[in-house]
């Protein structure tokens, strides 16, 4: 993610948000943040599609951001970004993953959950748009053969349906 994406970006989170989003500055102070990592996905002409990032906090990183163009949903772009944080997680030794989503956000929910993020509790009243509850969920730690297996194997059946 760079500066000249943020007008693009700021078009989905509107969409994506409602009237609870990020402004431009939060989007310029999370690229300079050396905490963060923010990444889009974009199409060859240049059209943001998606984009994401996580705070790195130690051992440990907490997605903060992952939204999808409207019309680009349910093409797997969102699993694509979801993919380059982890990749991203393990070029910065982190072992564990965290988010807070929306309790009504099935759709990104079960996406986690194919990713094995567990539910370890509830923010409540958490969105400050409308007080919905938060569900907090982890991964494993991503470094367990068992996760590593498994993220492998989504990686090359998400490569098979999706133009990487």
């Amino acid at each position: 993610m760079h500066k000249k994406d943020i007008d693009q970006i700021m078009e989905i989170e509107s969409v994506s948000f409602g009237n609870f989003f990020w402004t431009p500055e939060a989007f310029k102070a999370e690229i300079e943040n050396r905490f963060g990592k923010y990444f889009i996905a974009e199409d060859e002409k240049g059209k943001v599609l998606g984009y994401c990032g996580f705070w790195l906090i130690v051992d440990e990183a907490h997605i903060t951001t992952i939204a999808v163009r409207p019309d680009s949903r349910k093409t797997g772009i969102g699993e694509l970004l979801l993919q380059k944080m982890l990749e991203a997680g393990y070029e910065k030794n982190v072992k564990w993953f965290t988010l807070e989503v929306r309790a009504s956000n099935i759709a990104a929910q079960n996406l986690y959950y194919k990713y094995n993020f567990k539910s370890l509790g509830l923010r409540r009243k958490y969105y400050q748009d409308n007080e919905e509850d938060a569900m907090v969920m982890w991964t494993e730690n991503i470094w367990d053969n068992n996760y590593k297996e498994h993220f492998t194997k989504l990686k090359k059946e998400l490569e098979q349906r999706v133009k990487v």
